[in-house]
């Protein structure tokens, strides 16, 4: 009897040390991208400006202005986007690190850490990916350097309905399945060794950029840090991961995006032949 309480005492401990640590970090990352990301630039005052319809439609010529891209400011793009991913990815995969932790219990808090760290470097990958992305639409004139989000109507409505269309494809139901039922993953593809809760961290993490990365893409649309569609997006991965009949709410939202693209391209060619 003794030894089962005590594992069960450590088992808590790790526990609540874990997710301490992920509250936290959270925090901390939401704290930095609120007050501007490093940037410079206010994501409040931004997102004041721009309300809830995002600065695509908020935008006038005088907001194209220049950027230098140095390499120390690509670096600052660059963490903003990875600290926004913590901040916005880290609320939803927090039940499949402690799933880790209960199913390998004899790796302890630091485990469930390494586990993270893992699944953390896919989204530093992507952020990498969307920091290249945003240097070139920016040096093209496409995306708005001010409110980081796309200048013209035509590609905010393409964007909405590649992602919509994205939504609805084999491999995004795939990964969210992953991602929904982590549990046949984490057991049948377990692995041994040092790494091996990095590693783990690294396979969970594969499947939900593949789940979510166009969604993130998105943030091209409303605006990189507007909060408005931040916090929706945050809110809805969560949603889509957590909540009974995740699967129907994805391939409406595809729908919904689909239908939102195609409205706005049919707006913008309304307004051209006025």
């Amino acid at each position: 009897m003794g030894r089962p309480h005590l594992i069960g005492r450590l088992l808590e401990r790790d526990r609540r040390i874990v997710i301490a640590a992920m509250t936290i970090a959270v925090a901390a990352c939401a704290a930095f991208i609120v007050s501007g990301g490093g940037t410079g630039m206010s994501s409040i005052g931004m997102t004041r400006m721009t309300g809830p319809a995002g600065a695509l439609i908020a935008q006038t010529p005088d907001m194209l202005m220049p950027v230098a891209w140095t390499p120390g400011y690509a670096a600052v793009i660059f963490l903003m986007w990875w600290l926004m991913m913590v901040a916005m990815m880290v609320p939803s995969v927090a039940p499949v690190v402690l799933l880790y932790g209960a199913l390998r219990p004899e790796r302890g808090a630091a485990g469930q850490i390494e586990f993270l760290a893992g699944y953390l470097c896919i989204w530093a990958l992507f952020s990498l990916a969307a920091t290249a992305v945003q240097v070139m639409l920016t040096a093209s004139g496409l995306l708005s350097a001010m409110f980081m989000s796309v200048t013209g109507a035509y590609l905010g409505a393409g964007l909405l309905i590649g992602a919509g269309l994205y939504q609805l494809t084999p491999l995004k139901s795939a990964c969210l399945a992953s991602c929904r039922g982590p549990v046949e993953a984490l057991t049948s593809h377990r692995r041994t060794g040092r790494a091996a809760a990095f590693r783990m961290g690294l396979s969970h993490g594969g499947y939900c950029l593949g789940c979510c990365w166009a969604l993130m893409v998105l943030l091209f649309v409303g605006g990189v840090m507007n909060l408005w569609w931040v916090m929706a997006i945050a809110v809805y991965v969560a949603i889509e991961k957590l909540a009974p009949g995740g699967d129907r709410i994805a391939r409406l939202l595809g729908v919904a995006l689909i239908l939102a693209g195609l409205a706005l391209a049919a707006r913008t060619a309304g307004i051209a032949w006025t």
